[in-house]
This record gives C-alpha cells, sequence and structure tokens, in this order.
C-alpha cells in the first residue's frame, strides 16, 4: 500500500469510529503503520473530524520523529507506537472513549467472554491495565500508558485478544489493518455493553463453556477458519 493510500485508510478508520458512535468530540484516534517502511501514520490532535483530510494525516517513524506534516500528531502517538514495536502482527491500532468500555475500564472491570459475539472476535477475557504509578505518569504517561498495555499481555496472545482496558482511561484496540481495528473496536463496545448488562441482572454470570469459546473463535481466525467465502 502506498503511504497516500494509507493516510487514506486511516482517514477512514478515524471517521468509521465517529459514524459507528464510539467517538464524540476529539475523543480518541486511529493510526496504522506500513511495516516494510517503519512509517507510522495518525491522525493530528485536536483537529475536529469534520475538518480531518487524508492530508492532514500525520506520518512519523517508530521512534516518534514526525516526517511530512505540518500538524502535530496524536498525544497519544507514543502510546500507538509502543504497541507498534511490541506486537509485531498488528496493522493498526485504535483508541476510543466508547461509553460502555470506558465504563468498564473506569471500574477495573475486565470483560470476561459471555457468549458467542464476543468469542467470535476475543479468545479470552479482555483484560484491564493496573493503574500508572505517579512515577510513570510524571514520567513520561504517554509511553507508560503503551507499556502497560504491554505489560498487562505478558502471558496473553495479542492477537487473539486485540483488545484491552486502561485503567480509569479507556479502550484500545488493534487489527491487521485499519479496517479490521474498527471492526474490533466496534465490536469491543457491542460486548461491553452486553458484559455490563449481563452482570446488572446476574452478578455470579456462569462461566463460558471453553469449547464454546474455541469453536466460536477458531471458525473465524486462524489456519482452520471456515467463516466466509476462499480468497
Amino acid at each position: 500500500m502506498s503511504l497516500d493510500d494509507l493516510k487514506k485508510a486511516v482517514l477512514e478508520a478515524n471517521l468509521a469510529t465517529v459514524r459507528n458512535g464510539l467517538v464524540i468530540a476529539t475523543f480518541g484516534n486511529a493510526s496504522a503503520i506500513d511495516r516494510a517502511t517503519g512509517q507510522v501514520v495518525i491522525k493530528p490532535s485536536g483537529v475536529p473530524y469534520d475538518q480531518m483530510t487524508a492530508d492532514c494525516m500525520v506520518v512519523s517513524d517508530l521512534d516518534g520523529r514526525v516526517l511530512d506534516n505540518r500538524l502535530r500528531p496524536s498525544s497519544d502517538l507514543e502510546t500507538h507506537l509502543v504497541l507498534y514495536r511490541a506486537f509485531q502482527g498488528v496493522g493498526a491500532v485504535i483508541h476510543t472513549h466508547s461509553t460502555f468500555a470506558t465504563i468498564l475500564a473506569q471500574c477495573l472491570c475486565p470483560i470476561p467472554p459471555m457468549g458467542t459475539t464476543h468469542a467470535d472476535y476475543f479468545h479470552g477475557t479482555i483484560p484491564v491495565t493496573r493503574h500508572l504509578t505517579p512515577e510513570e505518569i510524571s514520567a513520561d504517561y504517554v509511553r507508560a500508558t503503551g507499556e502497560v498495555i504491554v505489560e498487562t499481555f505478558r502471558d496473553l496472545d495479542p492477537d487473539a485478544i486485540p483488545a484491552v482496558l486502561v485503567a480509569g482511561h479507556g479502550p484500545f484496540v488493534w487489527g491487521r489493518t485499519p479496517e479490521e481495528a474498527v471492526m474490533n473496536a466496534t465490536i469491543l463496545e457491542e460486548v461491553a455493553k452486553f458484559a455490563w448488562h449481563s452482570m446488572m441482572l446476574r452478578t455470579n454470570v456462569p462461566e463460558f463453556p471453553p469449547a464454546l469459546l474455541d469453536r466460536h473463535f477458531l471458525r473465524k481466525h486462524g489456519a482452520s477458519a471456515t467463516y466466509g467465502q476462499p480468497t
């Protein structure tokens, strides 16, 4: 994909988060990486979505050096870069403050699999990070946010669970492409909504059967996936 096409894809991902009700005001950002060149494209900081064009997208390298734009990158750029450096299968990252996912992030409530909608996209519990320490916040808050996500996935597979709730903050999700990351962000909000309402009805929701979790996830993901049409 050319750099111009990547900018268009990142613009569309950002606009899709608004269309899908995941972002209000400028509370969100989407980015993507060209793994061949190490170039990262991300939305500009504080620019209203209805004023953004592909030319507004900011390009940086993996060290955060802005390469070709007069606009400042999203203030969350360094968090995205930490994830790109740590999770090699990730091609796009999205951060939102979508309502139900943020409610659960503020309450430090992970989202366990409770049904097949969750299982179709997330192969296990969507975790919550710990709170950052005062030292982490004062030293480099944005980088530390990425690092605490990586820490949370020390024993988890980010390709199988492409989402996290950052304590007191909100969700970060990712995917192989901007389009996939948008879908994961959209489904995460639905799953969070389902979980919140389920827990309101019953605090001790029974464990979702692991065999059913595997059945639904693996039909859509991996070498033996059967969902959809052959390519």
